[in-house]
């Protein structure tokens, strides 16, 4: 690909991830309503993110003693960014920005820079609370990370490659969603978890008045808001090319389909909000090392087991 069509593609994905975000952003809303039967719900759910946006420009910047601004701003304008990264090498049809051959570490390597700003985020105001929602991610995210790491792993090993156009490719004719349920599930679940949605936002719980985002105003608060939806899209999008096979699919288009599955499940991550409470970050860490990493390694394991045997191809 030449330099000015690399520069078009990576737009077409900034500008696509950014509008696919929308729809769930517009569920949220729908969701956090206060009167969900009133009528044109659905229409201000629709407002809603401009609304906020609007009302977010006209607050002054909150400021606080000793914070440490270049670290906290460098969070708060990385997260989209980090959300678009992750989203540059998936394959959409006949579009991919650049077929690497290590896109699951790619992958991988962004969901840990997400450790890193959201930490940066919680202790750059220099404020009790931030910084008790970033340590309180860390503990979260050490307990989603190992069985991420293991879950992406059984995909590649199917694939014999981590380059995500072969993972697609060794799905023809069966998603591995149908397989690796496990893999699959564990997969969404941290994606959950890095976007800080429910269940698993309790670094931002209303306990610690908003945690990682209690200090933020302004412009700041709007881009902390966009990337966990950005990131909420964009770990949707691997997801479908993981595990629902991207743009497999009958009569449209392969990027409309693969649109449609990134769309519909950000929207049921989202709505997990309506069905599960908040699940506090020590409490995850029991769960997290003592059932979902042992199920997810023998996921692994019997993907492995399968493909030396010779049963999967």
């Amino acid at each position: 690909m030449t330099f000015p069509a690399s520069v078009a593609a990576a737009l077409l994905v900034a500008v696509a991830l950014g509008l696919v975000a929308l729809v769930p952003a517009v569920l949220g809303a729908r969701l956090d309503d206060p009167a969900p039967a009133a009528p044109g719900r659905w229409r201000r759910a629709t407002l809603a993110p401009w609304v906020r946006l609007a009302r977010a420009l006209g607050q002054r910047r909150a400021s606080t003693l000793a914070a440490d601004r270049l670290l906290g701003r460098t969070a708060v304008v990385a997260l989209p960014v980090v959300a678009l990264l992750m989203a540059a090498l998936l394959p959409s049809g006949g579009l991919i920005l650049a077929d690497s051959p290590v896109g699951l570490v790619w992958f991988n390597a962004l969901d840990v820079t997400v450790w890193a700003l959201w930490w940066l985020a919680g202790w750059g105001p220099n404020s009790l609370y931030p910084l008790i929602g970033g340590y309180r991610f860390l503990a979260q995210a050490m307990s989603y990370e190992l069985p991420l790491m293991f879950a992406i792993t059984a995909p590649a090993v199917a694939a014999h490659s981590l380059r995500f156009s072969d993972v697609v490719a060794a799905q023809h004719g069966l998603w591995f969603a149908v397989w690796m349920p496990v893999a699959f599930a564990v997969f969404c679940l941290s994606v959950v978890g890095f976007s800080l949605l429910s269940p698993l936002n309790h670094p931002a719980g209303v306990d610690i008045a908003g945690g990682v985002s209690a200090e933020l105003a302004g412009l700041p608060r709007i881009l902390i808001g966009a990337g966990r939806y950005l990131l909420v899209t964009a770990g949707s999008a691997t997801a479908a090319v993981l595990f629902l096979g991207a743009g497999a699919g009958p009569w449209l288009p392969a990027a409309v389909w693969l649109v449609l599955k990134t769309v519909v499940l950000a929207c049921a991550l989202v709505a997990l909000r309506n069905w599960l409470p908040t699940i506090r970050a020590d409490r995850f860490v029991e769960v997290g090392w003592l059932v979902l990493l042992p199920v997810t390694l023998i996921q692994l394991l019997l993907v492995s087991v399968l493909v030396i045997t010779g049963v999967l191809p």
